[in-house]
């Protein structure tokens, strides 16, 4: 068994495509309108969907906006350099939420960021990742 993918549910398609592409650098991998059922998914990645887990956003027709509720936490993604990555996304346009630095009662650098939908994403600074 191995991890597909995380599915998550998107107010505007283009918009959170731009954020995971242009902000994130992830790739556009595929996506479909399914009129049927009316809604639209695109998959993004870093890798190809063989050789890596991936997203799946998912756009409900007709549907702005989710709450996200208690239980989400967020999505992890391996940096060089959390605080150049967190300098990237703000000059894009992003939101970062807690600035790059050491994470509390330990050593590993990480900073978090939301994306459009306010998902939360988690940098980790692949170098320090010890604790």
């Amino acid at each position: 068994m191995r991890l597909l993918h995380t599915m998550l549910r998107v107010g505007d398609m283009q918009r959170s495509i731009d954020f995971y592409t242009k902000v994130l650098g992830m790739r556009l991998l595929r996506s479909k309108d399914y009129p049927d059922g009316k809604f639209t998914l695109a998959f993004v990645g870093y890798e190809d969907e063989k050789d890596g887990t991936v997203l799946e956003l998912t756009h409900n027709w007709g549907v702005d906006k989710y709450d996200l509720g208690t239980g989400y936490g967020h999505i992890a993604v391996a940096v060089d350099d959390a605080y150049a990555a967190c300098d990237r996304v703000r000059e894009l346009g992003g939101k970062v939420t807690r600035e790059a630095g050491p994470m509390k009662h330990g050593t590993t650098v990480i900073a978090f960021v939301e994306d459009p939908d306010g998902y939360k994403i988690e940098f980790i600074q692949a170098n320090t990742h010890k604790d």
